[in-house]
């Protein structure tokens, strides 16, 4: 089974290529308190369909790039935030 986070695309700026913030609760080793933890990771969005704040569940693959080893598996939930050109 392949590895899968929920995350929101906080970037696209790169071509077929979007930033995807993820979070988890950890808890504190020492204090027990639990926290937020926040990971980015790059992911490949062939047709270029994400925008800036979608849910997106991502899933591993094969490394496509340096950094890249993620692709875009479902836009869970489309942004309503208006995204104007430069």
């Amino acid at each position: 089974m392949r590895q899968n986070f929920l995350g929101v695309v906080v970037s696209t700026a790169m071509q077929k290529t979007v930033k995807v913030r993820v979070m988890s609760n950890k808890v504190h080793p020492i204090v027990g308190k639990t926290y937020k933890s926040f990971k980015n990771y790059l992911a490949h969005d062939e047709a270029s369909h994400c925008k800036l704040g979608d849910v997106v569940r991502i899933e591993a693959c094969r490394p496509l790039s340096a950094r890249k080893h993620f692709s875009v598996a479902e836009i869970v939930t489309a942004s309503k935030v208006f995204e104007h050109n430069k």
